[in-house]
């Protein structure tokens, strides 16, 4: 066995993989790898609470999550910077744990329009990560019994912590967390010592070794007070796309569908000016659907035989068909709202990227405030 200068011996990594399994039954990831685990071994972890136990349904393991950064179009910004402040440190612990680089951020706020992709973000950060992704909403924490939804809110973290590495996503934040103004208080004080719990758990994170980050979102964060803020110090907006991110979007949502070489997807991308993204894929699937709704009517007046392959007869995806598509659904968001124009106007204050300003002219926001 090898020593090192003052006669310590020195232990190969081999040595303690090997020591690990032997012990624990069970396989030590390499830095930079991704934790192993089956469900019934996340869900041995869960059993001793019954809180936590509830909380499983709600539970998806890195191999499961199905969602990279690649599979979204655009939002290079955002992707970069979720990147650099949580799934680095999430993937690489070991490059991050010399002096104040082991405090690692804590928490994310993504926010912006609904359909934007908040969700498919914090979905992509923990696969990349290869953390286990802990999806949470009001709903979830909330509880009729006096005592059970902080208890709830403790089983959040408590579980998080068994899961680490985890991401706790904290789906529409502002129903929890909002701010107090806004609580009801006939309700035995319940929502503000839901979030007194929330907020000492989170806390927590930032005082040990756990490799648990929280990434909050919501389409109101001006709902959310300095408290909560605070605890969130990177605020992502996730805006309607511009119109390179258009493009991508409908270039990644079309990658595994034939398409008509002469289709020009920034010609389209065009026409979609205030479409979400979640709106552009809707688009993409009319488009596709309507071909298969050509076959099917042949088939049902007769015109083709059912025994026929008439899949590998479907004929490409062309202009006309996002023409189609685009003429039968419209916007889910509205550039002109008065609570986007209060999120375009919050991001100006407290967040990272700042908008950049609309292809075409944008009426005065005073008018909508």
């Amino acid at each position: 066995m090898e020593t090192n200068a003052q006669g310590r011996a020195l232990l190969s990594w081999r040595s303690v993989e090997a020591a690990f399994a032997s012990v624990c039954k069970a396989h030590v990831p390499r830095p930079g790898q991704p934790m192993a685990r089956t469900r019934e071994e996340v869900a041995a972890l869960a059993q001793a609470d019954r809180h936590e136990s509830a909380l499983m349904a709600n539970v998806i393991l890195p191999k499961d999550i199905g969602v990279t950064y690649s599979m979204i179009g655009g939002l290079k910004e955002a992707k970069e910077l979720l990147r650099q402040s949580i799934t680095y440190p999430l993937k690489f612990p070991h490059l991050y744990s010399e002096g104040i680089a082991r405090e690692a951020v804590k928490g994310v706020l993504l926010f912006g329009p609904p359909g934007t992709g908040k969700t498919m973000l914090a979905k992509a950060v923990a696969t990349e990560g290869g953390a286990t992704f802990l999806s949470v909403d009001a709903s979830v924490i909330e509880n009729k019994w006096l005592g059970e939804s902080e208890k709830n809110a403790r089983a959040v973290f408590t579980l998080a912590r068994r899961l680490a590495p985890c991401v706790i996503y904290l789906d529409e934040v502002d129903s929890v967390l909002s701010s107090r103004e806004r609580y009801d208080d006939t309700t035995h004080g319940t929502l503000t010592s839901v979030k007194t719990t929330i907020m000492q758990e989170w806390d927590g994170l930032r005082t040990t070794g756990d490799r648990v980050v929280v990434i909050a979102s919501t389409n109101r964060p001006f709902d959310l007070d300095e408290a909560v803020l605070r605890r969130l110090p990177r605020r992502i907006m996730v805006d309607l796309p511009d119109i390179e991110t258009r493009e991508e979007i409908l270039r990644v949502t079309m990658a595994a569908n034939r398409v008509d070489p002469n289709v020009d997807f920034r010609a389209i991308a065009e026409t979609l000016e205030g479409f979400t993204g979640s709106d552009i894929k809707e688009v993409c699937r009319e488009a596709v659907v309507r071909i298969a709704h050509e076959k099917a009517q042949e088939l049902e007046t007769g015109a083709a035989l059912s025994d026929m392959d008439l899949t590998s007869q479907l004929r490409c995806v062309t202009a006309e068909d996002f023409q189609e598509a685009r003429k039968r659904l419209t916007t889910s968001v509205s550039e002109k709202g008065r609570e986007l124009a209060r999120v375009w106007e919050w991001n100006d204050e407290y967040g990272e990227i700042k908008k950049k300003g609309s292809e075409t002219p944008r009426h005065n926001l005073a008018m909508y405030l």
